[in-house]
């Protein structure tokens, strides 16, 4: 599932705004828009060259959506964003796959019009903005479920056989089946049946038509299935544990970062960092907050942490998610927090999904010379702060 639906992972570190007496800083998760599938099943009508592009490309319609959505953060934060790209102030980096690039490029695109001297083509409202990648063999923070960890692989064999797993199999066992005879796939299971999902979804997304096998009755189980898949990944069974060795890596970052523009000598101009991935990095991160609905992001879904500066000197983490383009961002809260909750508690409440020693915990037997990702950091603090993304192996954090 990790490369089945592309969530675009964008997260904005903004300092020095003033709203009233409250300086806000901001992280922001979204999704990628619409895209072919990234793959068809053996008696599927369409294969790979009925799609434009290939499979697990990122759609015109996925294009405008980011765009649009650019566009609404552009809004969002309008006053606090410099109304000009500054390359000192945002640094993005993106899984290395066409369509989180392309994602990120269509974002920025919205966000960044360029203005003034800016303006390099009076006839084109667009300027370039680098989006920095690494190798996704060396990916080791943005992609889920994050490989190299024995302990979770046990984990995962043990949740194969936990009581809610057999039910959910019992329950379906027809349906899976049933789907292996239309589809002409080997050895269909729970965890695999979501491939054909989100392959009928997408073809219905772009007006083909569907085998008359599938009805409104399968698609909703399929559909229930494909959701429980997430569910397996980082929840179902030892919840905790599954956080600390996935979702709480990048959740650490996220912490780390905005503890770091809380310190009163905080003075670094980067405002924004954004981060391009996946649909499981935006489960994984809200199933280590113990805020994931169980559903699915849809297209261009926003998860956003905001901090902000209260009165009193203090500082408060508020979080939001826009998984409706109708409606604005609806507010969410850290269990046993409140809406506005206070920055020590939110560190302490996310403290015990926050790996330590990964590396440890995980039991990897040695060290990865190029992939130790323990640092969590989302941005470089050095002196240069210049909006560069850091090349440097020795941390697979961000960047």
């Amino acid at each position: 599932m990790n490369s089945t639906v592309l969530l675009l992972l964008t997260m904005f570190v903004v300092l020095g705004k003033v709203v009233g007496d409250r300086r806000l800083t901001f992280v922001t998760l979204y999704r990628h828009g619409d895209r072919s599938p990234v793959k068809a099943y053996p008696t599927d009508r369409y294969q790979e060259s009925s799609w434009p592009q290939g499979f697990g490309q990122l759609s015109q319609v996925g294009m405008r959506q980011h765009f649009e959505l650019g566009q609404a953060l552009r809004k969002r934060y309008q006053g606090f964003l410099n109304d000009t790209y500054d390359r000192r102030e945002i640094a993005v980096r993106s899984t290395d796959y066409d369509r989180t690039l392309m994602s990120a490029e269509a974002n920025l695109a919205g966000l960044y019009p360029p203005n003034g001297s800016q303006v390099f083509n009076p006839t084109l409202e667009w300027q370039p903005i680098p989006v920095h990648t690494v190798p996704q063999f060396e990916e080791r923070l943005l992609s889920f479920p994050i490989p190299g960890c024995p302990r979770y692989k046990i984990l995962m064999n043990e949740t194969e056989h936990s009581e809610k797993y057999l039910n959910v199999t019992f329950l379906y066992k027809d349906l899976i089946t049933m789907i292996q005879e239309r589809t002409g796939l080997n050895n269909t299971n729970i965890e695999t049946v979501w491939s054909v999902y989100d392959t009928l979804f997408c073809e219905a997304r772009h007006n083909m038509t569907a085998p008359d096998w599938v009805t409104p009755n399968i698609m909703d189980d399929l559909r229930k299935l494909k959701d429980f898949g997430f569910e397996i990944m980082f929840e179902v069974y030892k919840h905790q544990e599954k956080s600390r060795l996935q979702g709480g890596v990048l959740l650490g970052s996220i912490v780390n970062n905005i503890s770091e523009s809380a310190l009163p000598d905080s003075n670094r101009r980067l405002k924004m960092m954004m981060l391009s991935a996946h649909d499981t990095t935006i489960v994984a991160l809200q199933s280590s907050l113990s805020i994931f609905n169980g559903k699915q992001p849809p297209y261009a879904s926003c998860h956003i942490f905001e901090l902000y500066q209260e009165d009193n000197g203090s500082f408060t983490v508020a979080m939001f998610y826009r998984n409706d383009t109708r409606r604005a961002p609806y507010q969410l809260a850290v269990p046993s927090c409140d809406l506005f909750c206070p920055l020590e508690d939110f560190v302490r409440l996310t403290k015990p999904s926050i790996p330590e020693d990964w590396g440890k915990e995980c039991m990897v037997e040695s060290p990865r010379k190029d992939k130790g990702m323990m640092r969590h950091k989302i941005v470089s603090t050095s002196s240069s702060d210049s909006g560069e993304i850091d090349k440097g192996t020795k941390s697979q954090s961000i960047p």
